[in-house]
């Protein structure tokens, strides 16, 4: 766990926002991850028996190229997955259980490389050769999302953002604000 979602284990009823980077793993069952993508996934993961579940949020697809620092591979997808993997091993779950919800590579930007693609692709990908059960989420698009996920029941709801709010809160890091009514829920 990062030093960043370290400092919130163990609260109960406040959210918990995971950022670029980062994976939280809880089996508090009033838990709420967040977080706000744009052309980044999220991975929401969970083991329904052992009432484990996480999420972690990545920036780029694949792996970190020759010469890069750890602190660069932690914006990569393959990192990423593991890294939540092993978290939700550690803490109990079966790796034959574990159900993965996907969010975001959405296209924020026309005209450039869409990485968003790449990381819904990867994202997808990782899980086919890893056999974990994809469940359900939401992927690409053209519209940023606030995510919200419930670890421990696997509940998930989504509210698409307009791009501007969501290329800021994955350059700035901004903390989540509170839902709108319109999101969308996702069982």
């Amino acid at each position: 766990m990062s030093r960043h979602a370290a400092r919130y284990e163990g609260l109960a009823k406040r959210p918990l926002h995971v950022v670029q980077g980062e994976h939280l793993v809880t089996d508090d069952p009033d838990a709420v991850l967040t977080t706000i993508l744009g052309s980044c996934v999220a991975a929401c993961m969970r083991d329904p028996v052992a009432g484990v579940g996480g999420m972690n949020h990545f920036l780029l697809p694949g792996g970190p190229k020759a010469g890069e620092s750890d602190a660069d591979s932690m914006r990569y997808g393959v990192h990423a997955m593991e890294l939540l993997v092993n978290a939700l091993l550690a803490r109990g779950a079966r790796r034959d259980r574990l159900e993965c919800k996907l969010f975001g590579g959405g296209r924020l930007l026309k005209g450039l490389t869409d990485v968003g693609a790449m990381n819904a692709k990867f994202a997808e990908d990782f899980l086919a050769r890893e056999k974990l059960a994809h469940v359900g989420g939401s992927l690409r698009g053209d519209s940023g999302r606030r995510i919200q996920y419930w670890p421990v029941s696997g509940r998930a709801r989504q509210v698409f953002l307009d791009n501007r709010e969501a290329f800021d809160a994955e350059t700035k890091l901004k903390p989540v604000p509170e839902p709108q009514a319109g999101g969308v829920e996702l069982f």
